[in-house]
């Protein structure tokens, strides 16, 4: 676990692939995680918990079934929990994700961007 001053820019550069979130710190039984997006992610829900999205750089497309919302950076938004979502990015951008601990990123859907949960970078 994490202890003391959190550098985001020097965790972000360490990052190399897109949408592999990484755990920076945690408080309680959440998680702060870093990831780089570009592309379209799949459509999934977390059932159990509501899930935070914080554009830290670049631009985010969050669709939603009925609408979407699009995020800028220092903008966030709460997918409520139960919410079918697919975030989209244009061009790369870094977000910072708050969810419990043990969240997977694909929830139910699974598949091959189903990235490997608890990675601490």
């Amino acid at each position: 676990m994490a202890t003391g001053v959190i550098n985001l820019a020097d965790k972000l550069a360490r990052i190399r692939d897109h949408w592999k979130p990484r755990v920076v710190a945690e408080m309680n039984d959440y998680q702060f995680k870093l990831v780089k997006l570009e592309g379209d992610f799949v459509w999934h829900d977390h059932k159990d918990t509501d899930e935070v999205f914080l554009v830290l750089e670049g631009e985010l497309d969050i669709e939603l079934r009925d609408g979407s919302v699009h995020l800028s950076a220092g903008e966030m938004y709460v997918v409520p929990k139960g919410v079918d979502h697919r975030p989209h990015a244009a061009a790369e951008c870094h977000v910072m994700l708050i969810e419990p601990r043990g969240v997977v990123n694909t929830g139910d859907a699974g598949g091959t961007m189903q990235a490997e949960n608890d990675v601490w970078i």
